[in-house]
Formats: C-alpha cells, structure tokens, sequence
C-alpha cells in the first residue's frame, strides 16, 4: 500500500502544473498544425508566409487520407502536392528554387540528392519512400 501511494505521490509531482502549451497537439499521432498539405497561419489562412503562394489556392483533398492510394505519377501533376512537396524538401534544405507547384528539373535534382543523403535508390522521381522521408501521404 505504500508504494501505491508513494508511486501515485511521484506521479502527481512529475505531473506539470501549467496549462498545455499552444504547440502541443491534441492528436499525438497526427498535428494538424504541422501538415504540410493543410499549412495554415495563426488566423486559419492557407499559407505560413508573408504573402501567399500560388499553391495553396489550389484544390486540395478534402482529408490527407485521399493521398495514400495515388501514385508518384498522379500526384507530380497536382500543383498542390508539388507545392507541399517543394515546401518540404525547402524545409530539409535540398531545394532552394521557387514554391510553384511546378514539378521542375530543380524538384528532382532535389529528390536526387535526398534520396543519395537518405541512402535510397536514386532515380529523381516521387517514391514512397521519399513521401515517408519528407512525411507527406
């Protein structure tokens, strides 16, 4: 019985005593917050930077789910796939060029190189597993 107690005592001190901070998510396996498809500012607007892009007006999927069963072919022609995608790999530092949607010679010259720092088979294209590694659907 004393250790339950002194077990319950230890986890209610570890415990923190402040409100839950505003980066934390209610969802631990999926933070709306940080997806790169859905990027959203502080006031629910489609973009994170000082002026918008020309991808995140375009359509979207309505749920991230929608994006798991498409191919690497299907989704290098969704200009706000490609947007998300040349966003994220931009994030990683391999691309530096502009946020279009387009899916250019620089794009793949960029997956090329992620995919030699990753260890994968180079071959510039969307894979699944460049998908996992920039954690895209």
């Amino acid at each position: 019985m004393k250790r339950v107690l002194i077990l319950l005592f230890a986890s209610v001190c570890l415990l923190p005593l402040g409100g839950k901070a505003e980066s934390d998510s209610p969802f631990f396996f999926y933070n709306p917050y940080t997806d790169p498809l859905a990027a959203r500012d502080d006031y629910g607007l489609l973009h994170q930077s000082p002026r918008p892009r020309r991808p995140d007006f375009d359509h979207r999927a309505p749920f991230r789910f929608n994006y798991y069963f498409e191919s690497g072919v299907d989704l290098v022609s969704d200009p706000a796939y490609v947007g998300a995608l040349q966003d994220a790999l931009e994030r990683q530092g391999y691309y530096c060029g502009p946020i279009n949607g387009v899916f250019s010679p620089e794009v793949s010259a960029a997956i090329t190189r992620m995919q030699k720092n990753y260890s994968q088979r180079v071959t510039g294209t969307l894979t699944l597993a460049v998908r996992r590694g920039l954690h895209l659907p």
